[in-house]
């Protein structure tokens, strides 16, 4: 790898011979990484991708809405109820129904934007089978999913007035039970995961685990490769779940020492508690919403029970009304999820840094996201406000940049948590 390549700035000095010798470490760490200009390709994947956005949410609108103003909802409930005969069998064959249902009418987009335009701006390594597959996994469990889970908000339609707030806070156990079992059960029907393939990075990785105080630490490499060129990392996982996830493509295509920084970077994830605040921030704004919806679904069926085919929310046939007004509020609800998500991240880039104090390489890994992932380093305020989970690519590198309080003996944030 050529530092210029990645945007770095150096001088050339020459030796006592002639010969010119590479940059000391010390040179490197305090040169500037530019930020480059997105490619063209890049811009066209951006906006094509703003385009798509604004398509599947209009779409996640439009079909809970077909489903609900034809009647078809209402007719799924009678089969269901035809084929279950009681109350729970028939509302999980009616979860069943309308996940199939729901996944068909969607699978054009879903095909263009999952296979089609991944190969055609060259990010996927995926076959057509295994696209169908996962595509069929996916559908399967988000059927099992919901069938398991339905129950839950209707039973406490029917038994109280305040099942928006019950219903809501019961979110926040469905989401750390899915936390604990997804990593062992669901995320390997889709991809093979096991231990680094490079123990001597490993070992490396689990010595700034056990300085950022992660008792029992799992790193784990999964084979991405098989579907995408892009690269990434994330942190899942509760308990004894709770695990590091590198992409093969990302150690592929990261040195050492950059691969060192994403790591610590998750770290900080897990030792700041950003899981649990999350479903926390989650958990208040899914209240809120099934608030607002239990204050507007009345009025709705009131004057359009007729062509709903029911007159009370409690009727599972509901469902795509329940799903209609929840999504047009979380249209508002979602730009403040996203805010606290990227102030999560940007914590745990502080992190990462002050754990390796290696700005070169955490400024050159986003970088080369950025180059790999077909990314705009500063996107618009559109972007930002409705997929932005994320800082800005530039933001981070000109963070990366800057931070370094320990060169001037200023305090570190989270230096205390360092053993």
């Amino acid at each position: 790898m050529v530092p210029t390549e990645l945007g770095v700035t150096s001088v050339a000095v020459r030796g006592p011979q002639g010969e010119a010798p590479g940059p000391s470490r010390d040179s490197i760490q305090t040169a500037e990484v530019r930020v480059p200009e997105p490619s063209p390709l890049a811009v066209r994947y951006y906006r094509s991708g703003n385009v798509l956005w604004a398509v599947g949410t209009g779409l996640s609108l439009l079909l809970p809405a077909l489903l609900l103003y034809t009647g078809w909802s209402s007719r799924m409930r009678s089969l269901a109820f035809r084929l279950g005969r009681s109350w729970l069998p028939s509302l999980m064959v009616y979860a069943l129904l309308f996940t199939a249902i729901s996944a068909m009418l969607g699978l054009p987009l879903a095909f263009y934007e999952g296979f089609v335009r991944q190969h055609a701006y060259g990010l996927s390594n995926q076959s057509l089978s295994k696209w169908v597959g996962d595509w069929l996994k996916g559908v399967g469990l988000s059927g099992l999913g919901l069938a398991l889970v339905l129950w839950i908000p209707y039973l406490l339609l029917r038994r109280s007035r305040r099942w928006w707030l019950y219903a809501g806070l019961a979110s926040a156990p469905i989401a750390t039970f899915l936390l604990i079992v997804a990593p062992v059960w669901v995320d390997p029907l889709f991809n093979h995961f096991g231990p680094m393939k490079d123990h001597v990075l490993e070992q490396r990785i689990l010595q700034l685990a056990e300085r950022a105080g992660i008792a029992g630490s799992r790193v784990y490499e999964v084979d991405k490769s098989v579907d995408t060129k892009t690269i990434n990392a994330y942190v899942t996982g509760v308990g004894a779940t709770k695990r590091i996830v590198l992409w093969d493509t990302i150690l592929e295509k990261l040195d050492p020492d950059q691969v060192a920084f994403v790591a610590a970077h998750e770290m900080g994830h897990f030792v700041l508690g950003h899981v649990a605040t999350l479903i926390g921030v989650i958990t208040l704004l899914v209240t809120l919403s099934l608030y607002v919806v239990h204050r507007l679904a009345g009025r709705m069926i009131s004057r359009s029970s007729d062509r709903f085919g029911f007159d009370r929310l409690s009727d599972f046939a509901s469902l795509p009304l329940l799903l209609l007004l929840s999504t047009a509020v979380s249209l508002i609800t979602t730009p403040l999820v996203l805010a606290y998500t990227r102030h999560q991240e940007h914590e745990a880039d502080r992190f990462g840094l002050e754990l390796t104090r290696d700005n070169h390489a955490a400024a050159t890994t986003f970088v080369r996201l950025q180059q790999e992932n077909l990314a705009v380093p500063r996107p618009g305020a559109l972007y930002r406000l409705w997929r932005g989970s994320h800082p800005s690519l530039g933001d981070r590198v000109d963070f990366a940049n800057r931070y370094r309080p320990w060169e001037t003996g200023g305090p570190l944030r989270y230096g205390g948590l360092f053993r």
